[in-house]
């Protein structure tokens, strides 16, 4: 019998089933009396609480579906209960009915995984149902040709449920399949690469588009699309094994951060597709998997029932999307794709083997130059400026200079005042002293083998000319800056957790500040333009891996004309003091 959830040691096919049986289990005493609903919290989104409860129910078919696929027995008494509640769901004349749905509606997402499971085991997901639960599935599934999507991920939640139509012998529509590819290829940039809605780059390339890709591909291996799909997840997967340390700990960038371990989605998928290359093979997506999966079961990312949380390494609505609600985390079961491959298949023969990376991987269409330090144990995305004008915090998720695997990145609480604003990796302007802009959108950048080179404006008065330049656990940032107005300026390095297993020691003086700790070291020196250094301690609760933080920050007061900061920026997971008293020798060439 295995222990507690963070004690399995994730070795084999066998643990991470248990695992996710684990995972599911806290679920059950939820479910409604008609099994069709899950009431996960009281905390809310931009739906209702019915369509929450919806959501709830059908995210954990991601983990359920591909068990049934791949012969668990164990997993039986939990899909009789499900598929009890998918009878009760679509049936228009019970009280817990799931409903008619709505253009843009967060029923058209989660009816993606039912489609999945008519594809997948059709005899077991479709056929097993009664005849009346089988036509009132098709009924409401059938809702999502008839109703108007975004123009982004979105379109492939429509291709599954098509995909099992199909797969079942019933009516499907092919012209909105070529449609919705049409649109989908539009999104596609190369080299692996695509784009989702508003030009976004994030995880949702890995864990939307190639995911569900892939899982078409396998599912419809004569269509015309899947050696194409197929093509591209090879591609595009040794840039994204780049986003992994040696610990699997993946870089916290973007939205929907709070679905966890899909980030390592993308390799369940890839090798349930068969999509394996030389350079990630089944023995480094077994590595990546499995290592970012054991690595985020030991947050404490649970409630004290069992229940998957909302926030990052640890419970956190102030991070949260509008479209989190409490049964949102369970996205994270798409991980889970591994366990519909049986135990001979050779993803679970193959040993476990690092990723082949280089130190540095040059990734334009991310707009990222990812640097690794500490021997593979910190990864550094510097990043020229992900634009992203709709959702929570958009500046702090995609706008800073640097986001790590050891510091995470913080989201303010209020841009009034530096400790609310917990400006890590970024340069902030105010006006005042009270209310600062930091980064927020870029009118031209570059990403080049060395360095990230972007200009911007933080308000219309003022243009910055911003260089990152990294040096190992250290990087350069040289600013030029042209105000036509009387600025105060705010340059945060990384934010370290404030609390560990051992004291923190401050230093400061006029020309730096650092928090250096046995856990590690933030600290940042000012080498030309700033005035003063203080270590800030920000809000609780704005960082993303810590709950309480401390920020090295550098300030200046620039008069109105042109003007050049220039500083050296240490990250490092070492504890070592020599760290931050040794500046590498390439800084003062390069400052």
């Amino acid at each position: 019998m295995i222990g507690p959830i963070s004690q399995n040691p994730l070795r084999t096919r066998a643990d991470v089933e248990h695992t996710a049986l684990e995972l599911l289990m806290p679920l059950l005493p939820l479910l409604s009396p008609g099994r069709a609903r899950i009431h996960a919290g009281e905390t809310g989104a931009v739906y209702p609480p019915d369509i929450a409860e919806m959501e709830a129910f059908a995210r954990p078919l991601w983990a359920i579906i591909p068990m049934l696929a791949g012969g668990s027995e164990r997993v039986q008494p939990l899909w009789e209960l499900w598929k009890q509640g998918i009878i009760t769901g679509v049936d228009p004349a019970h009280p817990e009915y799931w409903g008619e749905v709505d253009d843009y509606d967060q029923r058209l997402v989660e009816m993606a995984v039912f489609g999945m499971g008519m594809a997948m085991i059709p005899e077991t997901f479709y056929f097993s149902l009664p005849k009346h639960a089988r036509e009132n599935l098709y009924r409401w599934l059938s809702q999502i040709n008839r109703k108007t999507m975004p123009k982004n991920n979105w379109v492939f939640f429509r291709i599954l449920v098509n995909l099992g139509f199909e797969a079942c012998g019933l009516p499907f529509d092919q012209r909105q399949i070529d449609e919705d590819f049409a649109l989908i290829n539009e999104h596609y940039e190369g080299d692996g690469w695509y784009y989702d809605y508003k030009d976004q780059r994030d995880y949702y390339i890995p864990w939307a588009f190639h995911f569900y890709g892939l899982v078409y591909a396998k599912l419809r291996p004569r269509s015309g699309n899947a050696e194409e799909l197929l093509k591209r997840a090879r591609l595009f997967a040794p840039d994204f094994a780049c986003w992994f340390d040696n610990q699997g700990e993946a870089i916290p960038y973007g939205r929907s951060l709070t679905y966890r371990f899909a980030q390592s989605a993308f390799f369940a998928a890839q090798a349930y597709a068969g999509a394996e290359t030389d350079a990630v093979g089944y023995g480094r997506m077994k590595r990546l998997l499995l290592s970012n999966l054991r690595n985020w079961l030991k947050q404490p990312i649970f409630s004290r029932d069992g229940l998957l949380t909302i926030g990052y390494h640890y419970p956190n609505l102030h991070m949260a999307e509008g479209y989190n609600a409490p049964g949102s985390p369970y996205w994270s079961m798409k991980t889970f794709l591994c366990l519909a491959m049986p135990e001979d298949h050779p993803f679970w023969q193959a040993e476990e083997k690092a990723p082949d990376v280089p130190i540095k991987s040059r990734q334009p269409h991310a707009r990222q130059l990812i640097v690794r330090s500490d021997g593979g144990k910190h990864v550094i995305a510097y990043q020229a400026g992900g634009h992203c004008p709709e959702h929570t915090h958009a500046e702090a998720k995609y706008e800073k200079f640097a986001y790590s695997t050891a510091f995470g990145f913080s989201v303010p609480k209020s841009r009034l005042k530096l400790d609310a604003g917990a400006f890590d990796s970024m340069l902030a302007v105010s006006l005042d002293e009270t209310y600062y802009y930091p980064r927020y959108g870029c009118d031209a950048f570059a990403i080049l083998d060395d360095r990230v080179t972007a200009t911007w404006k933080p308000i219309p008065q003022v243009t910055v000319e911003t260089k990152l330049i990294p040096l190992g656990m250290w990087h350069i940032r040289r600013h030029r800056i042209n105000t036509s107005v009387k600025i105060t300026v705010a340059e945060g390095g990384f934010a370290i957790a404030a609390d560990g297993n051992g004291k923190a020691a401050l230093q400061t003086d006029s020309a730096g500040a650092a928090a250096v700790t046995p856990w590690g070291i933030s600290g940042i020196k000012a080498l030309k333009g700033y005035q003063s250094a203080m270590v800030l301690k920000p809000e609780p609760n704005t960082n993303l891996m810590a709950p309480r933080t401390l920020l090295p920050t550098l300030n200046a007061v620039l008069e109105p004309g042109d003007h050049e900061l220039v500083c050296a920026v240490l990250g490092t997971v070492s504890g070592d003091p020599l760290h931050w008293q040794n500046l590498p020798k390439e800084v003062g060439e390069l400052a």
